[in-house]
């Protein structure tokens, strides 16, 4: 049920980092800015064509092809139920829909669309909803791994094999 549901949100936060995305693109000039939250967040257009901070920036098909091999992994782990725990299972969800929408920028525009600035942190990365998905299912997965897998999901739950060793 988990999966259901946590895939659901996961499509639904996609279709919110198209939607941002889309939105931004029609209404703001690159590197235009509007304001959000006065004084703490604004939007501003910018393109980005690396990853955090701009690395490996140019390397559109190396991110490409480093963004699909994680959201595939993750995508196996799920479907492999190696990951059961909710707190997992929402982890990757978050990892696979931004990933997702960010794939999908970079085939299409060659580029990602980042909006989302904050004002008072001058030398902080403009972001998308995408970025904001990933890092929050990988805090979520480095608390899930570290808490909870070994208890819940690890190799010997319950006197059963760890279904990722192929017993």
């Amino acid at each position: 049920m988990y999966y259901v549901i946590f895939g659901l949100l996961g499509a639904a936060l996609l279709c919110a980092d198209q939607w941002v995305k889309a939105w931004t693109v029609a209404h703001l000039e690159l590197w235009e800015t509007a304001p959000l939250f006065p004084g703490f967040l604004e939007l501003m257009r910018v393109h980005n064509y690396g990853a955090a901070w701009s690395s490996f920036s140019g390397q559109r098909w190396l991110l490409l092809g480093v963004t699909g091999v994680i959201v595939l992994a993750v995508l196996w782990a799920l479907i492999r139920k190696i990951v059961r725990h909710p707190l997992g299972i929402l982890a990757c969800c978050l990892i696979i829909s931004g990933g997702i929408g960010n794939i999908i920028d970079r085939l299409r525009l060659g580029y990602v669309v980042d909006m989302l600035h904050f004002q008072f942190w001058l030398s902080y990365p403009t972001f998308n909803v995408a970025d904001i998905c990933i890092v929050c299912g990988a805090i979520l997965g480095a608390v899930y791994y570290v808490l909870i897998y070994e208890k819940h999901d690890g190799r010997k739950q319950n006197g059963a094999t760890d279904p990722a060793s192929g017993q």
